[in-house]
């Protein structure tokens, strides 16, 4: 009778840890099932947005219950048409381009919901190496710029113009060459200056085809360079999908802020397979440096003015919009409170 009591009691015990076990899988399925789809839309690939795709690599997105798919739409009006038809749920994006939306008279504005990057990302590349670079040395010179109206473009000529160079006399100013040709364009003899993005700049600079001068992002101040934003209505409709989405990215950010160059490196590599892991890390040092990587996702009001400043001096500021018309910080003020 013991013996039949010590059988039963191991197989009750069996019994029950397979249940337990039955139900842990189902409950694993479950919370598969219920991750919440969100697609972003990047205006370029970059280092740049080192926070984003550690927000990926380190799964804090999936901690908060969403699957991320990530497109690269080069181009503000690519990755704003995308927005806007539908085809992305959030964009990451300058937050110039929400200002152009609303000026033409949308009914459904995109609003700046979390900040990712403060500063521009570019940087001044000569092709002559300079031992003591002045900006007065671009007076005369061929100035290689980045499309018109967008933030690349605009921040330089407002540090151009901080140092007393007029881009439209003072200087032969290039910009009728597509965002993802510029490059090339200075490659194959273009220019005797141009305004790159990392890592590209790195690059040149190691090949000998270029050599790093000056940083736009340190000269221009804080700006709102890149947020994610996404269509007034989708933010209504979603708003716990937003919460936990912001939440992420403050996540990563954080992350970001207290881990070294060569680790935050080390954690996006695979969205940059075919880069030296060695200019990864000095790039990721250089824009730790100059404090590029927003360390929250709040876009703060001094920021937006900045921003319409640079917009109103280079002329592409088609209406002056209020801070808090295109700017929601409730989301991003709950999250860093929790």
């Amino acid at each position: 009778m013991k013996k039949w009591s010590k059988i039963s009691l191991s197989f009750l015990l069996i019994t029950i840890l397979m249940f337990s076990l039955i139900a842990c899988n189902k409950d694993t399925g479950k919370e598969q099932e219920k991750l919440e789809k969100v697609r972003i839309a990047e205006v370029t690939r970059s280092i740049f947005y080192a926070p984003q795709y550690v927000a990926l690599t380190q799964g804090f997105f999936k901690e908060e219950g969403l699957d991320v798919t990530l497109t690269t739409t080069p181009g503000g009006d690519k990755t704003m048409t995308a927005l806007i038809s539908g085809g992305a749920d959030v964009a990451l994006v300058g937050s110039e381009t929400s200002i152009y939306v609303y000026a033409q008279g949308s009914n459904d504005p995109v609003i700046n919901f979390a900040q990712l990057t403060q500063t521009d990302g570019t940087f001044l590349v000569a092709r002559e190496k300079i031992d003591n670079f002045s900006w007065d040395q671009l007076k005369g010179t061929t100035f290689l710029g980045q499309r018109k109206g967008g933030m690349p473009q605009m921040v330089g000529e407002f540090v151009l113009k901080k140092h007393g160079i007029d881009p439209h006399q003072d200087l032969n100013l290039i910009q009728n060459i597509d965002f993802a040709n510029i490059a090339n364009a200075f490659a194959s003899g273009t220019g005797d200056f141009v305004q790159l993005f990392e890592p590209t700049a790195s690059i040149f600079e190691k090949e000998g085809k270029g050599h790093i001068v000056a940083s736009f992002g340190k000269e221009s101040g804080h700006v709102p360079y890149t947020t994610f934003m996404a269509k007034d209505s989708y933010m209504k409709e979603n708003k716990y999908i937003i919460e936990k989405f912001t939440r992420a990215v403050y996540k990563a950010q954080q992350w970001v802020e207290t881990h070294s160059a060569e680790e935050i490196a080390k954690a996006v590599e695979e969205f940059f397979p075919d880069t030296d892991p060695e200019i990864m890390t000095t790039v990721v040092e250089r824009y730790k440096s100059q404090g590029s990587f927003a360390t929250d996702p709040i876009l703060d009001e001094e920021e937006w003015n900045n921003l319409k400043n640079i917009m109103k001096e280079a002329g592409e500021l088609p209406k002056d919009v209020e801070y808090k018309t295109l700017v929601n910080t409730d989301v991003a003020n709950k999250v860093m409170k929790k």
